[in-house]
Parts: C-alpha cells; sequence; structure tokens
C-alpha cells in the first residue's frame, strides 16, 4: 500500500544516519502498510537490512493489522514520527505515575508535532511548545498550550519566561545544537533549591549536532540526560507500542498529512519538502 519516506530513510540511504549500514545496493524504507497473501491491511517494517520497505514483497518480523477507520497512508506516513515521542513519554509515565509539564523543543516539525498531541493525550498537566513555524504554533495554541516562537529576537528570555512560569519534568528535543543550549540555560535560571527533576531526552539534531552543555546545570538542577531512538529502545519495546499508536490514529487523536508518489515518481519524493510526510505506494 505505501511507505514512508521518512528522514531517517534518507539518512540511513546516504550513510549519514548512525543506525544505517554501508552495504550497497539497499532497498530503501525503514516501515509500511502493505496487504498479506490473505488481503490484511498491516502495519510492518524492521527487515533486516539492505531489504527495506519500498520492495514488491516483503519479509519483516512482525505486522499489525490496521483497525476500522484507519488511514493506511497515514499510517504510513505517520508511525515513524509519531514514535519518537511516544517512547519517551509513556516511559516518563511510567516511571512517575503521570505526567506534569512537557517541554518540546521543534514542536513545529512533525514529530515534535505529533509529541505535543500525544503529550496531551496522555494526560500531561501542561505542554510547552517551541518551535519555528508561526503558523503551526498558532494551531498548537488552540489546543491550550503555550508556545514560544524560536525565531523572535528575545527567543531565549521567552524561554527562560515559560520554564520559569512552568518548569518541566520532560524534555523532548528534536532538534539540539544551538536550540538546546538555549535551552539549557533557561533550565539552570533556578536558584540553589534545584526544583523538580527533569528528564531530558534528546531525539533529533536537525539544528545541529553538538551542544554544549553547562557544568552548573548539572550541579544546580536533578537532570537526567539521555537519547532515545534506535539502538537506545528495543525492537521488542517498539513492537509492543505499535497497536495502541495505531488506535490513536484511528480515533483522530493523531494525524499526519501525506502526498503520494507512485514508485515511478520516487526521485520527486526524495526531493519533497514542507509540511506533509512523502508516501511510495505502488505504481
Amino acid at each position: 500500500m505505501g511507505a514512508g519516506l521518512h528522514h531517517v530513510v534518507r539518512g540511513q540511504a546516504s550513510g549519514r544516519h548512525y543506525g544505517g549500514g554501508q552495504t550497497y545496493p539497499l532497498v530503501p524504507g525503514i516501515d509500511a502498510v502493505a496487504r498479506t497473501d490473505d488481503g490484511r491491511l498491516v502495519y510492518t517494517g524492521l527487515a533486516r537490512a539492505p531489504w527495506g520497505t519500498m520492495a514488491e514483497r516483503l519479509v519483516t518480523p512482525f505486522e499489525v493489522d490496521l483497525p476500522a477507520g484507519a488511514d493506511p497512508l497515514a499510517v504510513a506516513a505517520g508511525m515513524n514520527p509519531a514514535m519518537a515521542g511516544w517512547m519517551p513519554l509513556i516511559g516518563h509515565r511510567g516511571e512517575a505515575g503521570a505526567l506534569g509539564t512537557v517541554l518540546v523543543l521543534g514542536a513545529t516539525g512533525m514529530s515534535g508535532g505529533l509529541a505535543v498531541r500525544t503529550a496531551l493525550a496522555l494526560g500531561a498537566h501542561q505542554v510547552i511548545a517551541a518551535g519555528r513555524d508561526h503558523q503551526a504554533l498558532e494551531r498548537l495554541r488552540d489546543l491550550g498550550v503555550l508556545t514560544v516562537p524560536l525565531t523572535a529576537p528575545d527567543a531565549g528570555s521567552a524561554l527562560a519566561a515559560a520554564v520559569a512560569g512552568a518548569q518541566p519534568t520532560l524534555v523532548l528535543d528534536f532538534v539540539w545544537g544551538p536550540v538546546a543550549e538555549a535551552a539549557f540555560a533557561a533550565l539552570g535560571m533556578t536558584g540553589m533549591d534545584g526544583g523538580a527533576a527533569i528528564d531530558y531526552v534528546q531525539i533529533g539534531s536537525l539544528a545541529g549536532s553538538e551542544a554544549a552543555l553547562p557544568a552548573a546545570l548539572l550541579r544546580a538542577r536533578r537532570i537526567q540526560i539521555r537519547g532515545s531512538g534506535l539502538g537506545s529502545v528495543s525492537k521488542a519495546e517498539l513492537i509492543a507500542e505499535f497497536p495502541e499508536i495505531i488506535a490513536r490514529f484511528a480515533d483522530g487523536t493523531l494525524d499526519v498529512p501525506y502526498t503520494r508518489y507512485p514508485l515511478s515518481r520516487v526521485g520527486e519524493a526524495w526531493s519533497h519538502q514542507g509540511r506533509t510526510r512523502a508516501v511510495i505506494v505502488p505504481d
């Protein structure tokens, strides 16, 4: 039916992604919605490299039936970006019993926007969404989210004010680089009382692959900085969560705009940009 052309797919194909191999030729793709021999629509993926999901036939380690009401191409487009925020959110909820205030850095990207909606659906007390796309921030504000535009000249001060007003217990960072450094500065402005414990989860690096971590932050705050991605989460843990994430697409909690491209136009899909996710479908 369709395979999403995600950032990780491009990264693995080019050899830039940490989870990609250097075996060529390869078939791109890490997940897909496919039709089984008996006619069922299933979400599947995680095929053994170099065999990806943009293939005519697949051999994969799992399949999850799509429930009624689920748009198969929205699932193909959205599962990968949705699980990026889902895994640390449900992990934090499991440890603490409930979600407090969640700060999402890069909230106007696809993964970040889905993470905001997931946090709200999982019962976060407050969500702070920081991003560059003003239109996307307006849509998030309509959901009751506190927004911080990262393009403003005083973005650092605005982020510090937002954090001071609602101290986050969980930070989901989809961008890293200078944005992370601004977040570190904001989180460190608490005096000597330490404040609430913070779980800082590094997920993406669209703003830069490196960020300077101030030593004072580690001494002044009860903060844990860790990563979440392929390698830090087991395949078994991922697969166990797939049915619940798919159910959120079926009931409308999560949604992803997509643009479909037949396989014969995969070159156009590879250069696709904008607010939609490219999905490769058979000709």
